[in-house]
């Protein structure tokens, strides 16, 4: 079977890959232009053929793209995300939720089935209040992801400005508040973050680190567990080098792979051998372990995401070379093998068809 993947990237485009894992092939099918840097992509939640991107700029925009069945797209609809530099997109429910990067506010906009596919009102904001010690990285609140608890509903915002991942929950008029939050060391700038057994395992982009701490139901506290570097040996001061953690991936177990790995990805590393993938054991909830690294032969890998039976295959991409490549999941996924690959421009965010 031939899998299709769609590609966001900093570039001006949304691409089209085919991926086939009988021949081992990754092709580049085509592209639609959308605008300024649509890094982060993600599916309108009632209409599976079309993808939504944010447009990263001063006067933040959403690109609605509707795909045919060859997988070539089209800009259907283009709206306002809410603020500036859009980097993170969740469709939940009706709604898109937007994080805006640079001017900290998260817009919640309500979506219909058909175009322009937004409602056009009742569009909500909520702004972040928050700082930290880096004066370049941390003048003030940067949402960097938004995504929601998988068992549960509360919608969790890591906070990179803030050194903090803000906790949301529905108010009696169904509008996103906020209701709490997790707190990490000053500095560190939470970037992802992913759960398993209801702990939630935070990315630390500034530091590279991978936090873990204990998430009970609202109004009760998180607790902190532990916190691991994000591999084993840096080539040199993470900071002095520019190094910085950039995605946490922690596919849910299956019959396949049922013991839970966190996979995460470094930046910028000096090795000609690409960033590291680094992958720990989360199987014992006071641990987390480092089993494996493997090299990628990216640099600058940005955005990964599982996709395939079982989630099987791990698709990375390097957005400053090595391109995309595509990567199957060994040892009951204690190791990743690079099955895969094609030159793509600066690729930052994927998904799975």
């Amino acid at each position: 079977m031939v899998h299709r993947i769609f590609v966001g990237s900093y570039t001006k485009e949304i691409s089209t890959l085919s991926f086939d894992p009988d021949t081992h092939s990754l092709s580049l099918d085509s592209s639609v232009t959308v605008g300024h840097h649509p890094s982060w992509i993600t599916r309108h939640p009632r209409r599976s053929s079309v993808i939504l991107a944010g447009v990263e700029q001063a006067d933040g925009k959403i690109v609605a793209v509707l795909y045919d069945d060859n997988g070539k797209g089209t800009i259907a609809a283009e709206f306002p995300s809410g603020g500036a530099d859009p980097c993170t997109l969740l469709a939940v429910d009706n709604n898109l939720l937007v994080g805006n990067y640079s001017s900290g506010i998260l817009a919640t906009i309500p979506l219909v089935n058909d175009p322009p596919f937004v409602k056009g009102t009742g569009i909500t904001t909520l702004a972040f209040n928050g700082t930290g010690p880096d004066k370049e990285r941390q003048e003030t609140s940067h949402p960097h992801q938004v995504f929601l608890h998988p068992s549960r509903e509360e919608v969790l915002v890591p906070d990179l400005g803030g050194d903090k991942t803000w906790r949301l929950t529905k108010d009696a008029n169904d509008v996103w508040v906020n209701q709490g939050h997790v707190d990490y060391k000053p500095g560190s700038g939470p970037r992802h973050a992913a759960f398993y057994n209801d702990i939630l395992y935070t990315l630390l982009e500034l530091t590279s680190e991978v936090s873990a701490h204990r998430l009970p139901p609202l109004p009760s506290q998180p607790a902190f567990i532990t916190a691991v570097p994000t591999m084993s040996k840096f080539p040199g001061p993470p900071s002095v080098l520019g190094m910085l953690a950039a995605e946490i991936l922690l596919p849910v177990p299956n019959k396949s792979y049922p013991t839970p790995y966190l996979y995460v990805s470094n930046r910028n590393d000096t090795s000609p051998e690409g960033d590291v993938i680094a992958i720990y054991s989360v199987a014992d909830p006071e641990k987390i372990e480092l089993v494996a690294e493997v090299r990628s032969g990216l640099k600058h890998l940005r955005g990964m995401l599982f996709g395939g039976p079982d989630e099987k295959y791990l698709v990375a991409g390097g957005v400053q070379g090595g391109g995309v490549k595509v990567f199957e999941r060994i040892d009951g996924g204690k190791g990743l093998k690079e099955i895969a690959s094609v030159d793509l421009e600066a690729p930052t965010g994927f998904l799975w068809a």
